[in-house]
């Protein structure tokens, strides 16, 4: 698993023998949710949650919002497509 964002507390991995679509888990106290980006320009969705809260959520879609374009170019860099 390769790490390319951390804030808020959250650790945002991209798997490199991950299937498609582009997506990120994030991670944080044994908690894990995963991310759709909708590459190349969003919004994230969440797809599939293991323990965040609510706030949790928003707070990471938030997060990643911000970087939907980056994280998508980490996809690609990792995937070699979106």
């Amino acid at each position: 698993m390769v790490t390319v964002l951390r804030g808020q507390g959250f650790r945002v991995v991209i798997y490199p023998n991950d299937h498609r679509p582009a997506h990120v888990h994030v991670i944080k106290a044994g908690n894990e949710a995963l991310f759709n980006l909708h590459c190349p320009e969003g919004p994230p969705e969440l797809w599939e949650n293991y323990g965040f809260s609510r706030q949790d959520v928003q707070r990471i879609k938030a997060l990643l919002a911000d970087k939907v374009q980056d994280l998508c170019e980490r996809w690609r860099a990792i995937h070699g497509t979106a």
